[in-house]
């Protein structure tokens, strides 16, 4: 049908596997290092954090990665999701352009997130693991290790960012109603916690920071480990199954994307949906221009550093090249509290340093006034994160239209915004400001990056 609206797969037509962008990059990505020796890390170096399976896939190279049955028949609940074209959207922008979405908060916590929270909460039943201990921004991918560790019968505790903690508390009830234990970070539970908390008793969090408490909690206790919603090769691996989507449902509509958009935080729905797409083009298959969205508060791509650095604000993980703000930045409360973290996924920093992409940032009250729009047209409230992606698009359209070009627009929707009311209303009462980051702090972040080295 030339109208189509929705695209859909039968259950049948789930992706078996995961897809590894790392077999088909032109250059491979710089090894994680030791803090202490700056050598390359083995897998021994993470196993206290880790099970093997999912080590193994961090540092995998093999193209296609078997997706577990187990996982599939859970993936089954909300997998295949659907594609959207925004056929309302293109009408009131008048573009000439075709506007794709692939839909992520149709999965029981909202978001992307649960397509690597479950299969991570598998492997570490696998292994025997009794609890998994996290961190959440705004409470998007806490809500879907407390899913899927209720799923496998896992203990699961959830260091959420104070602003978050205190913008978002939905999120929260959601996490505990799937039996989960959602902890204000900094806590009083750590040392990294304890430590900030000491230095600054009103400190607002970050994600940087609540990945410390959580790594901290992890490596205390032999029943735990961590486990984390974005930025490592795993995670990012297990999203691509978005982007697998995405292309089977684009071939049924007999169309491809010129232009693929994703909002980016730790990069892991951007590598979701991208990633496919791009090692397609990297085997010999179309070019396709691939757009970052970031948030002007927390600008990492746009004006971090590409150097090795620490993944947590309390400096207890491995070093790993990356756009950095440096890792004792802390960004100001705005309200896509998924993407307030100093770094971007090694994996995605790789693939802009090799000039496959670019990235822009926009402040937040700009993605409201997209998200709006997007509402009003769709019918479906964005997620303040996916509101991004959602500003992303709507630009690239109207660029379509200045220079009368059709091209084809695909963006991921990585979930609703159904929990974050307040920030709609404090949108729609002229309270939503445009917060900026200090100069100062991030020059003071950036100056007190590791010594960078060979490796």
């Amino acid at each position: 049908m030339s109208d189509t609206v929705k695209y859909l797969l039968d259950e049948t037509r789930i992706p078996k596997t995961w897809y590894n962008i790392a077999a088909d990059l032109p250059a491979p990505l710089a090894p994680p290092l030791h803090p202490g020796t700056k050598q390359p890390i083995g897998p021994d170096d993470l196993a206290p954090l880790f099970p093997m399976a999912l080590i193994g896939q961090e540092v995998s190279t093999e193209r296609d990665i078997e997706i577990p049955e187990p996982v599939r028949e859970v993936y089954r609940q909300w997998r295949p999701a659907p594609l959207f074209r925004a056929r309302r959207l293109e009408k009131a922008l008048n573009t000439p352009a075709k506007i794709y979405y692939k839909y992520e908060g149709v999965s029981p916590a909202g978001s992307h997130k649960p397509n690597t929270a479950v299969p991570q909460a598998f492997y570490n039943k696998e292994a025997g693991v009794k609890r998994l201990s996290t961190e959440t921004g705004a409470g998007q991918w806490g809500s879907s290790l407390a899913f899927a560790g209720a799923l496998f019968d896992l203990e699961v505790e959830v260091f959420m960012v104070r602003v978050s903690y205190d913008q978002k508390p939905y999120r929260r009830a959601l996490m505990e109603t799937y039996g989960a234990r959602c902890i204000p970070s900094p806590s009083g539970e750590t040392n990294a916690g304890r430590t900030a908390l000491e230095a600054k008793p009103d400190h607002m969090g970050s994600l940087g920071l609540a990945i410390s408490e959580a790594v901290e909690v992890a490596a205390q206790r032999d029943d735990t480990k961590y486990a984390l919603g974005s930025v490592l090769n795993h995670v990012l691996l297990h999203q691509t199954i978005v982007g697998q989507e995405a292309m089977a449902q684009l071939e049924m509509a007999g169309d491809y994307p010129d232009v693929i958009v994703g909002c980016t935080g730790g990069g892991s729905n951007f590598a979701g949906i991208v990633f496919p797409f791009l090692g397609e083009q990297l085997r010999g298959g179309k070019n396709v221009r691939i757009v970052a969205v970031e948030p002007a508060a927390c600008p990492s791509l746009t004006r971090g550093q590409f150097a090795y650095d620490f993944g947590d604000t309390g400096h207890l993980t491995p070093l790993v090249k990356m756009h950095t703000l440096g890792s004792t930045f802390i960004p100001p409360g705005f309200h896509a509290g998924g993407l307030r973290y100093h770094g971007m996924a090694p994996m995605v920093s790789h693939i802009m340093d090799l000039g496959l992409m670019e990235a822009k940032a926009y402040h937040q009250s700009k993605c409201f006034e997209a998200g709006v729009q997007f509402a009003r047209t769709e019918g479906i409230l964005p997620a303040p994160e996916a509101n991004h992606a959602v500003k992303g698009a709507i630009d690239e359209a109207i660029r379509c239209r200045e220079e009368g070009k059709s091209e084809t627009i695909l963006f991921n929707l990585c979930g609703h915004g159904h929990f974050d009311m307040q920030a709609y209303m404090d949108y729609f009462a002229g309270k939503l400001q445009d917060l900026d980051y200090d100069e100062a702090d991030l020059a003071m972040a950036l100056a007190g990056l590791p010594t960078e080295t060979a490796a």
